[in-house]
């Protein structure tokens, strides 16, 4: 009877820690990383430190973050990584950089960075992303540089780009790409980059 009632006390404790109590903050953050990370092929082993069963990803390579543990960047520029975007980097609630320029990235832009509140700075350029330009981007009114050139995208500007009022610089140079003209704003060539 005692045997029993610890089996049971046990698988109790087990369901309530895997199940019904929510995951550590640091946790949902890593599991976007990771995300990403299967998502990628990577024959330079850059995200070697990305280990997804640490409790956040603060101590991994290539990401930034803040003093409460928060990831705050993701550095990979021009890492000869492959595959494509995640949506579930949209969860990554105070990113303020996500620099993925210059690797050979395909597929769309996830409607889901529209959710990047934070964001300061998307650098997808030198990539192959192809689709349209997603209209959620325009939620992201702390945006201040905007980099999408020399990928595959076609279609309409979104025009609600045109009232990001922080939006200062745009790499445009996308001859696919129609719709308005982006007043005010610096467009570049990244070429001398």
């Amino acid at each position: 009877m005692a045997g029993r009632a610890l089996l049971v006390f046990l698988a109790l404790t087990i369901l309530s820690s895997s199940v019904l109590l929510p995951k550590a903050r640091g946790n949902s953050e890593g599991d976007a990383l990771n995300a990403l990370r299967r998502s990628l092929t990577d024959p330079d082993n850059v995200l070697q430190s990305w280990d997804p069963n640490l409790v956040n990803p603060c101590t991994w390579f290539h990401i930034t973050c803040n003093r409460d543990n928060h990831v705050t960047r993701v550095d990979l520029g021009n890492s000869n990584l492959s595959g494509h975007l995640v949506p579930e980097l949209g969860k990554l609630e105070h990113l303020q950089y996500l620099e993925l320029y210059k690797n050979n990235i395909q597929g769309t832009i996830p409607a889901e960075l529209g959710n990047l509140k934070s964001l300061i700075s998307l650098d997808l350029y030198n990539n192959n992303i192809s689709g349209t330009i997603p209209p959620s981007l325009g939620n992201l009114k702390s945006l201040v540089f905007l980099r999408l050139n020399d990928n595959q995208l076609h279609g309409p500007i979104p025009r609600v780009l045109a009232g990001i009022s922080s939006l200062k610089v745009v790499f445009e140079n996308n001859p696919r790409l129609e719709g308005p003209e982006l007043q005010g704003l610096a467009s570049y060539d990244t070429n001398c980059l």
